[in-house]
């Protein structure tokens, strides 16, 4: 019993939501992810240099599949919860262009452990990343978008079978200063439109 619940809770992360970061996946899901082949063979061991090794490897973004099997992907997103990289090395994995399926992981963990205005200031330039996405799901393959995935980050309950924890909305968190406005389309046009110097 005492290995299983070190297998299967133990984080090296703060907690997060008041709770393990481990904690932000459910239970039932938790224990298919520690007695699935892929968690036994590719990620024991791994720390947030090795993780990546197995990343560019994922060819699809997904929580469970077929008879209630763990994807890579969310097998992968749990490590993450394991070991807590620092935010200097998750915003790395979130700036790799050619692997958007590293992005994509990034970009779920930030959503899951960091702080709201946190989560807007990361994630809402990736609303500008169009690129498809091949989901996996119970059903099978189907392919959506970049912006897609970050706007079902921000705006549904669930994703990829595990329950997102509550978000404040960017209006609220303007209010209270903790995140400054959007530029509007006109400042921006503004902004666009200003001459530049030339250089002599």
């Amino acid at each position: 019993m005492t290995d299983f619940i070190a297998r299967d809770y133990q984080s090296q992360g703060d907690v997060a939501h008041q709770m393990l970061p481990t904690f932000l996946v459910g239970k039932i899901l938790r224990e298919r992810i520690v007695e699935c082949f892929y968690w036994k063979e590719q990620c024991f061991g791994l720390n947030a240099a090795s993780l990546i090794d197995r990343a560019v490897r994922v060819e699809y973004v997904g929580g469970q599949f077929g008879n209630q099997h763990p994807t890579e992907f969310i097998c992968l997103l749990y490590k993450m919860l394991q070991i807590a990289p620092e935010k200097e090395i998750v915003l790395q994995y979130l700036a790799i262009p050619e692997f958007k399926y590293i992005r994509a992981l990034a970009a779920f963990y930030i959503r899951l452990t960091w702080s709201d205005p946190e989560v807007y200031q990361a994630l809402e330039p990736l609303s500008n990343d169009y690129r498809k996405l091949r989901i996996r799901d119970h059903n099978g393959f189907y392919v959506s978008h970049m912006d897609e995935f970050i706007d079902a980050l921000f705006n549904e309950e669930t994703v990829c079978d595990i329950t997102l924890p509550p978000l404040m909305s960017r209006y609220q968190l303007e209010e209270l200063d903790q995140l400054d406005p959007l530029p509007s389309s006109s400042e921006s046009e503004s902004e666009h439109d200003e001459p530049k110097e030339i250089p002599s």
